[in-house]
């Protein structure tokens, strides 16, 4: 006879099974735990892991730099006799150590707390709002524990894997465990000498991490099992994220760019794609790419709602979900602004450009569902915000206005045609339209990139870190090939990794609930709660 001392047996089992495989994956990085914490390695201290927008910056001109390197300012401070001196005893001492902009610094800390606003509570009240009233509580849960586990997951191997040097594709064990990340750590932003606490950066990225991840859940929201939901994280997170992450965005840092002789040797630690030479300024590929086809891919993996296409399913809040999309708009600013790692001139081009592509693809979406249904609905201005704030990522800090504004315009139009006529032409229950929101944003987002960051256009064009100053030719057909070889890296990494992680969930903890369980709602079944109390 069955008794209660055994009831919930599988939700047990799969939360052990979940719990050792993040013990695995720490007990992987035991050898460099050997390492002592409080000692970061000269290298990544003279330059942290790099940022965001590759090869180009257009702030970092010298009238911009807020600290010069220390041996120029000991030039000048001293008399000639001094440093006559001092070049005597040179040998014995050691270099000043650089020291941080505590301005950049401050940006990039607002910045990571605004990138976790998004998701905590922006993108829960959006995705919230679109799911029925019997799944809200589900989804809301599925964001807070997936952003909670990542941040744990990018202390412990993360951030390392990411923004370490390794080979061209991944990073290295030098920051496994938090491995030398401590106060007295500095990392680099994009001009030479000047540095912010490499800890800033690593909240900063960690909360991108986090976000992404929650991204997907959209996709298969309202019935997909709990203890699935956070396996597919786990595993999607380490194989997909993390390499996308490294080759993107990883460089040694400005102050490696020591000559023209040095770039060959820089180019070859940097990330594949950076090396290349792709311009993501603030996530497109890394992001919203990656994310939308892991979410496509579960759609098609898990399968349909239980009565989709056969059944009126229709989002419950409409006003939540409208908040939700302006949390989201704020939060961006940090999001792409921040990316920027210093509070300068480009930091102001991204911010504006958020702002001006948002609105630009809010009024594209609108005037055409407009035109097409009779009537401009509340959800179509949302869902255009998102597209615009999508399509601008990888643009925000490499275009000029007008550049932003079409790039806005293109994606509201596009996206539109994403969540309606692309998706019935794929067939998936893509639940929250991730794949015609940040896939179709993503993609248009990246290829546009490559146009309009051309001088010509208005755009940043590509920065020389050597002589630090712009490039001056720039070939648009050249630069769009190498966004769209980004592009199609993301897809095929992202899809095969999720592809894997799906079937690995699915005959391991299970991936769909049980069609009564779906019936009833998420909120009841898998969690023992409800939202509204009839």
């Amino acid at each position: 006879m069955k008794t209660r001392r055994f009831s919930g047996w599988k939700t047990r089992v799969q939360s052990v099974l979940l719990a050792a495989l993040c013990g695995v994956a720490a007990l992987t990085a035991l050898p460099a735990f050997a390492q002592d914490p409080a000692t970061p390695a000269p290298v990544e201290t003279a330059a942290a892991p790099a940022a965001e927008a590759p090869l180009v910056a257009p702030e970092v001109a010298p009238a911009d730099t807020t600290s010069a390197p220390a041996e120029v300012v000991a030039t000048e401070a001293v008399a000639p006799v001094e440093a006559a001196a001092a070049e005597e005893a040179a040998p014995a001492e050691e270099a000043p150590a650089p020291s941080i902009s505590k301005p950049d610094t401050v940006w990039v800390l607002v910045c990571a707390a605004l990138v976790i606003f998004m998701t905590l509570p922006g993108l829960a009240l959006f995705y919230g709002g679109l799911v029925r009233s019997k799944n809200v509580l589900s989804i809301l849960i599925q964001n807070l524990a997936v952003f909670s586990l990542v941040a744990v997951l990018w202390a412990l191997y993360g951030y390392s894997f990411a923004f370490t040097e390794g080979n061209a594709f991944i990073g290295g064990t030098n920051r496994v465990l938090a491995a030398g990340l401590n106060a007295s750590s500095i990392g680099a932003t994009f001009t030479k000498g000047v540095y912010i606490p490499e800890l800033a950066f690593f909240v900063f990225q960690g909360a991108f991490a986090c976000i992404t991840c929650a991204l997907v859940v959209g996709a298969f929201a309202e019935r997909v099992k709990f203890a699935g939901v956070m396996l597919f994280t786990v595993l999607w997170f380490t194989f997909a994220y993390l390499p996308m992450a490294h080759m993107v965005w990883f460089f040694p840092g400005p102050d490696a760019f020591t000559s023209t002789e040095a770039v060959d040797g820089v180019l070859a630690k940097s990330g594949y794609l950076w090396a290349k030479g792709a311009l993501d300024f603030a996530g497109g590929t890394v992001v919203h790419i990656n994310a939308a086809i892991a979410g496509l891919v579960g759609a098609y993996v898990i399968g349909k709602r239980t009565g989709y296409g056969r059944e009126a399913i229709k989002p419950h809040n409409l006003t939540q979900t409208m908040v939700g999309a302006s949390i989201l708009w704020v939060g961006w600013f940090g999001f792409n602004a921040g990316s920027a790692l210093e509070a300068g001139g480009v930091a102001a081009i991204a911010f504006v450009n958020t702002f001006l592509a948002t609105a630009a693809a809010v009024v594209a979406w609108l005037t055409v569902e407009w035109i097409g249904k009779g009537k401009p609905s509340l959800l179509g201005a949302a869902s255009g915000a998102v597209a615009g704030l999508v399509a601008i990522t990888p643009a925000a800090g490499l275009v000029g206005l007008n550049g932003a504004l079409v790039i806005g315009a293109i994606a509201g139009v596009v996206c539109l045609w994403g969540v309606s006529g692309l998706k019935r032409l794929l067939g998936a229950d893509d639940s929250l339209d991730v794949f015609g929101v940040h896939g179709v944003g993503g993609i248009t987002g990246a290829l546009l990139t490559g146009v309009f960051a051309a001088p010509s256009l208005g755009g940043a064009g590509i920065w020389d870190y050597v002589t630090e100053t712009g490039v001056a030719e720039y070939s648009i057909g050249s630069q769009v090939w190498i966004q769209a070889q980004g592009v199609l890296i993301t897809i095929a990494l992202s899809g095969v990794v999720a592809l894997v992680s799906y079937l690995i969930v699915k005959y391991t903890v299970g991936l769909r609930v049980s069609e009564e369980a779906e019936r009833e709602g998420l909120d009841i079944t898998s969690h023992g709660e409800a939202a509204y109390e009839s």
